[in-house]
C-alpha cells in the first residue's frame, strides 16, 4: 500500500478515534458505569449472571454488594471448565483462546480467557490508538515508511479440546489480518519459533537487512535482542543499523531500569520513548504525551475498573473504591471486569494516580512483589527510583536484581538482602551499599523509620552477581522471553535462595 495512503488513512482514523476518546475524557465516570452496565446485560443469562442474579443489577452500589472479589485461585474451576469446551459459564460468546499467563514465575500457569470481544475492542483498538496518539504528538514522523520490529513471546499456540493456548502475543498474531505482517518484522514464522535462543538468532538475521522504523516489546528481552543485534553487525549504536528508527513502544516491566543502557544505543536527542501498560487480562493504559512518565487509563476499552487502597490490602478492612473515589498520590491494588468475563478480578498490580483529570496512572508495583516483614513497605516504584539514583552517583550500570528479607533472629535485627547483576560495576561496593540505602530511606519514609539508628532495620546487604546469572536462572526455568519477569521483591526468601546456589562461580563480594 502506497505510503500516502496509509497516512491518510492513519489520519481519518485518528481524527475520528479522537472524538470517541474525548467523551470518557470528558464523563470519565459516566462512560465506566455505562459500560459495567452494558457488561452485566450481556452477561446475565450466562451462568455467573444468573447466580449473582445480573438482570436485577442497575448501579455500582448492587454489584459490589453482590459480586465477590477474586483472585485467580476462584476462578479456576470455571476457566477449566471452559478450556473444556464449556460455553456460556461466564461469558456468552464462546471462549476460544487463553492467554497462557507469564507474568509469574510461580510454576503453576494461569489461563486467561480472550474473548473475539476483547481481542477487537481491548487489544487490536489499544494497538491502534498507540499509532494514533504517536502520530499525533509527531506530524513528521516516517513511521510508516518503515517496518515495526516486534518482539513477543515464544510459544507457538497449543490446541486441545476445541480451545487454544499460548502467549498472548502469539494469540494476537494468530488473529491479526494477513496485511498486518507485511508491516512487521520478523516474520510471523520466526515470531512463533519455541525455542528462545534459536529464535533470537533468527530475528538478527533477518532484521538488519529491514527498514525498521519502530521497536515493540518488552525492555529486559529487547534489549537482549539489540545487544545482539549490534555485536553481529559490529555497529556502536542502532541508528549506523536503521538510520530511520524514530520510537520504541515498551511495555511490562519498569522501563527505569534500563533507560540509561537504551540511551547509549539510541543516541539521538528526538528518538522517543512510548510506554504502554497491558497485560493477558486487557490493554490498560497508553503513554499519550512525548517525553511523559504518565499513562492515560483508557476507559472504553471494555474494561471496568475498580481499586483497592494498599494501605488496605488484605486486611479485615479492606477497601474496594469505583475510579471516581481515587486520589492522586495513593497506591492502589487493581480490580477489573472486562469484557472476556473476568468479574472483579484481581490482577495483582498495583498503580499511583498523578491526575484524575484526566485519569493517568504510573506502574507503582505487583502486590505480590514488595518486602513488608518489618512494616518497611518497600515497592519496585521503590527499588527502582533508589537503585537508579544509586547507579547514578555511582558510575555503575545495572542489568537485574532482586531483593529479600533477611528475617531476625534472636538479638540480631533485620536486613533486605539484594542480588544485583551489573553491566559497569560501581568501584566501591561498600559506597554502593550506602547510597542505596540512603536513597530508599528519601524515597520511603517507613524503611527510613525502622533503619533509624538501625532501631527495626540494619544496613542491607549487597551481592553482586556473576554474568547471566539472571538469564540463567530464567533459562533453568523454561521462562525465557515474553514477558518472563524476574522477582524484583519478595517477602519470602525462596527466589533469592535459589539464586545463591546456582550463583556458583562466585567472583562476588558479599557486603
Amino acid at each position: 500500500m502506497p505510503i500516502p495512503l496509509v497516512n491518510s488513512l492513519a489520519s481519518w482514523f485518528l481524527k475520528k478515534r479522537f472524538h470517541q476518546m474525548e467523551l470518557f475524557l470528558k464523563y470519565p465516570n459516566d462512560v465506566q458505569n455505562e459500560l459495567l452496565q452494558t457488561l452485566i446485560e450481556y452477561a446475565k443469562n450466562t451462568e455467573f449472571g444468573k447466580q449473582y442474579d445480573f438482570d436485577s443489577i442497575k448501579n455500582y452500589e448492587t454489584f459490589a454488594e453482590r459480586v465477590p472479589v477474586q483472585s485467580y485461585e476462584g476462578y479456576e474451576p470455571m476457566i477449566e471448565r471452559s478450556r473444556l469446551g464449556e460455553n456460556n459459564i461466564y461469558w456468552p460468546t464462546p471462549i476460544r483462546w487463553f492467554a497462557k499467563s507469564s507474568g509469574t514465575t510461580n510454576a503453576k500457569s494461569k489461563f486467561i480467557p480472550v474473548s473475539q470481544q476483547s481481542l477487537e475492542e481491548c487489544h487490536y483498538a489499544a494497538g491502534k490508538d498507540l499509532l494514533c496518539m504517536y502520530l499525533n504528538n509527531n506530524e513528521g514522523s516516517k513511521l510508516f515508511q518503515g517496518k515495526g520490529l516486534r518482539l513477543g513471546g515464544s510459544k507457538e499456540l497449543y490446541k486441545e479440546n476445541g480451545t487454544s493456548f499460548g502467549d498472548l502475543s502469539a494469540i494476537l498474531i494468530d488473529n491479526m489480518p494477513f496485511w498486518a505482517e507485511f508491516s512487521s518484522t520478523p516474520s510471523n514464522e520466526i515470531s512463533l519459533m519455541s525455542d528462545w535462543e534459536i529464535k533470537m538468532q533468527a530475528i538478527v538475521q533477518e532484521t538488519i537487512y529491514e527498514n525498521v522504523t519502530s521497536l515493540a516489546g518488552v525492555p529486559s528481552w529487547m534489549l537482549v535482542l539489540l545487544n545482539q543485534v549490534l555485536e553481529t553487525t559490529g555497529k556502536q549504536n542502532l541508528f549506523e543499523i536503521w538510520d530511520n528508527l524514530e520510537v520504541y513502544f515498551h511495555g511490562g516491566v519498569s522501563f527505569d531500569p534500563y533507560i540509561d543502557q537504551y540511551k547509549a544505543i539510541l543516541p539521538k536527542k528526538d528518538f522517543k520513548f512510548y510506554e504502554i501498560y497491558n497485560a493477558s487480562e486487557g490493554f490498560f493504559a497508553i503513554q499519550d504525551r512525548n517525553h511523559s512518565s504518565e499513562l492515560l487509563l483508557m476507559l472504553d476499552y471494555g474494561i471496568f475498573y475498580e481499586f483497592i487502597p494498599m494501605d488496605s490490602y488484605g486486611n479485615e478492612d479492606e477497601r474496594i473504591i469505583p475510579l471516581s473515589q481515587v486520589e492522586v498520590g495513593k497506591n492502589y491494588a487493581i480490580v477489573i471486569t472486562t469484557n472476556a468475563g473476568l468479574w472483579r478480578y484481581k490482577i495483582g498490580d498495583t498503580v499511583r494516580f498523578t491526575s484524575t483529570n484526566p485519569y493517568r496512572i504510573k506502574v507503582s508495583g505487583r502486590t505480590k512483589h514488595h518486602i513488608n516483614v518489618f512494616g518497611e513497605e518497600l515497592i519496585i516504584e521503590n527499588a527502582e527510583a533508589a537503585l537508579r539514583k544509586t547507579a547514578k552517583q555511582t558510575n555503575s550500570e545495572i542489568i537485574d536484581y532482586t531483593a529479600a528479607p533477611i528475617f531476625m533472629q534472636g538479638r540480631e535485627k533485620g536486613a533486605h538482602e539484594w542480588m544485583i547483576e551489573f553491566k559497569k560495576r560501581p568501584s566501591d561496593i561498600n559506597e554502593f551499599t550506602k547510597i542505596l540505602d540512603l536513597s530508599l530511606q528519601e524515597v520511603n519514609s517507613d524503611y527510613e523509620a525502622k533503619r533509624f539508628n538501625n532501631t527495626t532495620l540494619n544496613l542491607l546487604k549487597v551481592h553482586i552477581a556473576r554474568k547471566d546469572l539472571f538469564y540463567d536462572w530464567l533459562k533453568s526455568r523454561n521462562k525465557l522471553g515474553g514477558q518472563h519477569k524476574i522477582p524484583r521483591l519478595s517477602n519470602k526468601r525462596t527466589y533469592i535462595e535459589e539464586l545463591l546456589e546456582i550463583n556458583s562461580t562466585l567472583v562476588s563480594k558479599i557486603v
